[in-house]
């Protein structure tokens, strides 16, 4: 059997590739492990995640209304229903990915791609009824195979109790006590999902910070709220060992603020994804895969190798579902002969925690380890009104501003619907606006989205809400 193109993968890089060079007129076939389509970001990450965060945010929100002087009894957890709606979500999303592949006459097959050369895939597993031949050869494939959980040998002590995203998702049971590893991103937002549902959740980071690498003007909000509704959390601190101890686990922790050892019914290990580059048969063609395991391609998405483009997870950070989107895009353009690079100027980065917290193009870090010189705006959110009225002003809104063309260069938010607010900064940034450009949209009152002019006009020097008027040169 052979396909002009063949997309190795059918996650949010891989169908995005798949629909687009279809749609460019190039015959197609999709080859992916699960009988399902959506990778891990449909099926095992961000949409099931976030559908729980968004039960875990009501909870919260009916609690704190209490404030208000409306009271609710304390909810009731199913968790059985919990998990089927969870389910229908996945459902649903994934039979519309497969209409629509339907509808482009993208060819699918259900089975494990492993290259023979840079033209054969050796099809294992799977339903060999959906292909009838072991081999499918190609002019072009586009790997996209992703990435997993880290699971270091010495946690992977063979517990069930012991689990990674993908486990904390499948939700069969709520843990009187639950332990996370790891003070990223996936770590905070399952710490979140767990606590709201009632467990009693602590959290362990080995660094000294939370979310590592990310502005601590933004993780501060998040980490006080953290340590308002968790039990706790604890930095610096490592984690020596795991014992499985009857019906818990026996973690001996070794910091600061918690040592010694602790029984938890659940230990979720949380400590970043690797790419899904081993066992793929990658030894058999030209591509470069480097220490890291990321495969190396160019601006166009293409390896070493001619017959063979990679993209999203597999080819380096960020590890996000819409940068892979963007890269199977370009990957599908370039097969189809047209002149497409991937050059974003900005790629947004949100953490779905209560608050929320969006980032996008240079931040206060990096411009720090660079030594280039910023100016850089704040906008608290307790000058918001619409903050004042949904009882949320722990939010931020900053940005940071070339001082000599005014060019707006990144912006960080911190608050409830952080993630939704960051799209109109990433459009500027790639624009090139310049923050006055910003300052001078008429945004709509009383809005969150406000913040993003008013930073603007911090900058400047004519905040209404804020004095700190511009100093003269």
């Amino acid at each position: 059997m052979h396909s002009q193109v063949v997309v190795l993968g059918g996650g949010p890089g891989g169908y995005a590739a798949a629909f687009l060079a279809a749609d460019l007129g190039l015959e197609v076939t999709l080859v992916e492990a699960d009988p399902r389509l959506g990778g891990t970001c449909l099926l095992r990450g961000c949409i099931p995640s976030k559908a729980l965060l968004h039960v875990a945010k009501v909870i919260s929100e009916a609690e704190e209304l209490a404030d208000w002087g409306v009271e609710f009894k304390k909810p009731k957890i199913h968790i059985d229903k919990v998990r089927a709606h969870k389910e229908k979500v996945i459902e649903t999303l994934s039979g519309g990915l497969a209409g629509l592949a339907k509808r482009r006459k993208v060819g699918r097959i259900h089975a494990r791609g492993i290259f023979v050369d840079s033209q054969t895939l050796q099809l294992e597993g799977g339903d060999p009824t959906t292909y009838g031949s072991e081999r499918l050869t190609f002019d072009h494939c586009i790997i996209a195979t992703g990435s997993v959980p880290a699971m270091p040998a010495a946690f992977n002590i063979g517990s069930s109790r012991v689990i990674d995203s993908t486990g904390a998702l499948a939700l069969d049971e709520l843990p009187k006590r639950m332990l996370v590893v790891g003070g990223g991103y996936i770590g905070l937002e399952m710490a979140a999902v767990y606590s709201e549902l009632g467990s009693a959740v602590s959290v362990v980071e080995l660094t000294e910070g939370l979310l590592p690498g990310a502005d601590r003007d933004l993780v501060k909000p998040l980490e006080k709220r953290l340590r308002e509704r968790l039990a706790g959390v604890y930095l610096g601190t490592k984690v020596v060992s795991l014992k499985e101890a009857g019906k818990a686990v026996e973690v001996e922790l070794e910091g600061p603020d918690l040592t010694g050892k602790h029984k938890f019914d659940r230990v979720l290990i949380s400590i970043g994804r690797r790419p899904v580059s081993k066992g793929l048969g990658l030894e058999n063609t030209k591509v470069v895969v480097n220490e890291r395991g990321f495969i190396e391609v160019d601006l166009q998405q293409r390896t070493a190798d001619p017959h063979l483009l990679a993209i999203g997870d597999v080819v380096g950070d960020p590890m996000l579902a819409h940068k892979a989107s963007a890269e199977g895009r370009v990957a599908a353009e370039v097969l189809a002969g047209e002149p497409a690079a991937f050059d974003a100027a900005a790629i947004p980065a949100v953490v779905f925690t209560d608050p929320e917290i969006a980032w996008a193009g240079l931040t206060a870090n990096e411009a720090k380890d660079q030594g280039r010189k910023v100016d850089i705006a704040q906008y608290p959110w307790q000058a918001s009104g619409r903050a004042i009225a949904n009882g949320r002003t722990d939010g931020l809104t900053k940005r940071l501003i070339d001082p000599e063309t005014h060019r707006v260069l990144g912006c960080g938010i911190v608050g409830s619907g952080a993630g939704e607010l960051i799209a109109e900064a990433v459009l500027a940034i790639e624009m090139g606006c310049q923050i006055n450009d910003v300052a001078a949209t008429i945004h709509p009152h009383p809005t969150l989205s406000e913040t993003l002019a008013f930073a603007g006009e911090v900058h400047l020097g004519t905040a209404t809400e804020v004095y700190r008027p511009k100093r003269k040169k």
